[in-house]
Parts: structure tokens; sequence; C-alpha cells
């Protein structure tokens, strides 16, 4: 009897470019993605950070390379993947919120959730999917979605739209690539204590509405992103394209 075998989870000779990755779900995912064996170009516009970021994951042996840009610029990003190129693995976890009632919330807020999250968001993939497809070679696209992207939230409406967005063009996308074997998918966090979001945690009535949310009883650390990266980065989710993947603690469950 010959035995099925378990895909790789390693990315062995993987080039893995990470937006965001100065903090938070984005530093955790340059980590899981180097420590799985992929180079890593960690992205963001604090240089020191990234320094930092690559000199621990070096001294542990693993190759994370430091490149400080804004990634709304989108002239800058298309360099970036075309230098790297072609890259295998995108994780875009660039992202921000500007949390305000719908009906308090400025033009100019909301225009720049929409670049970051929505429109830096798209033309990565699109960058990073050019690269693969002249190149012949497969990929994996993963984009840091949000469980807002499926339910309403206090103040959150603008960022709430954005991350719908991204997982509906990231189906759309999906069904255009699928052919070229690059597949593209969210993954769909609870909220995350993180530096950013300490002070959502600092207030106890958002706190314990959050927690009363989550079905596991605590919020989230960026390392319970990190499997959910490397198993989507990887052969081993090889059949896995167009959807998300919740990490939500079953917060969506009712």
């Amino acid at each position: 009897m010959t035995l099925p075998r378990t895909p790789s989870f390693r990315l062995d000779g993987k080039t893995a470019l990470v937006t965001g990755a100065s903090s938070g779900i984005g530093e955790a995912g340059a980590v899981a993605l180097a420590e799985a064996g992929a180079k890593v170009i960690a992205v963001a516009r604090r240089a020191e950070r990234l320094d930092e970021l690559a000199a621990s994951c070096q001294a542990e042996g693993w190759d994370v390379t430091p490149l400080a840009l804004d990634v709304t610029d989108l002239d800058a990003v298309a360099q970036a993947v075309k230098d790297a190129g072609p890259v295998d693995i995108l994780l875009n976890s660039a992202g921000m919120a500007r949390h305000r009632p719908a009906l308090d919330t400025r033009v100019d807020e909301f225009d720049e959730v929409v670049e970051l999250n929505l429109k830096s968001a798209f033309f990565q993939a699109r960058a990073v999917a050019e690269g693969l497809i002249a190149a012949g070679k497969p990929g994996s696209i993963i984009s840091i979605s949000s469980q807002m992207a499926k339910v309403g939230g206090i103040e959150r409406s603008v960022y709430c739209a954005t991350k719908a967005a991204v997982d509906g063009f990231t189906r759309a996308m999906a069904i255009e690539w699928g052919p070229h074997q690059i597949r593209i998918n969210t993954i769909c966090p609870t909220f995350v204590l993180t530096a950013l979001t300490q002070s959502t945690f600092d207030n106890p009535e958002r706190r314990a509405w959050v927690e009363g949310k989550i079905k596991l009883g605590r919020v989230a650390r960026v390392e319970d992103m990190m499997g959910a990266v490397v198993y989507l980065a990887s052969d081993a989710s090889a059949m896995v394209t167009g959807t998300s993947i919740l990490v939500d603690g079953g917060w969506t469950a009712d």
C-alpha cells in the first residue's frame, strides 16, 4: 500500500515580499515565512524597525532583507517587485484604520484608509502576479483582511468597507489568475493585541465588548496568525484559492 504524504510546509528557495513588516501581524508573518525557509524582503516605512527585525532574524540563521518604502507609492512597490524578480509569495499586511462614527468621518480620512487598505493592496497583488505570469511561475498572494470584512463594527464603517473590498477583488483575481497557478487568498483575523490596537484594549468597555464576542474568550496574539500565513504560502494549500481563512476565535460563528 502506498500511503499519501502531507505536502510540505517548507518554503526553501522561495522569495517572499512582506509589507507592513515593521510591526504586528506583518512582522510576525515575515518571521514565520523566514523560519519556514523563504528569503524574505521586509517592507515598511520605518527603516530602523526593519533593520532590527532583519538583524534578529539573521541571528537565527534566517534570510530577511529590510526595504524601507511607502507602499502607497505604487511605482516604488512595482520596482521592488521587479528587483526581487519574481516574487513567489506576497504577504500584504500594511493597513490602517481611522475609527470614527460614519456621520463624523471626514473625506480625507476616508481617502487615507482606502488608499492604503484597498488601492495599495490591489496594486501590490497585480505587480506580483505580473511578474509571476511573465516568468511562467506559480505563486501565492495573501492579504491580511479582517473579520470586519464579514461583520460590522462600532465606528468602523470605512475600515469594514475596505476589508470587504479586499475580499472581493481576491475572489475575482483568483478566477483570472487560477489558470496561471497563482493562488490568492485572505486571512481575516479578529482583534489582535498589538501596539496599534492597545488603545482599544485600554478602554474597559471596548475590551469587554471584544472579549464577549470571541467565543474562545481571549483576544488574539500575532502568533495566532503565523500558522495561517505559512499554510497559505506553502504547497500544503495547493488547492486553496479565492477564499478567506477566518482566525477569529469564533466571533463570526453566530
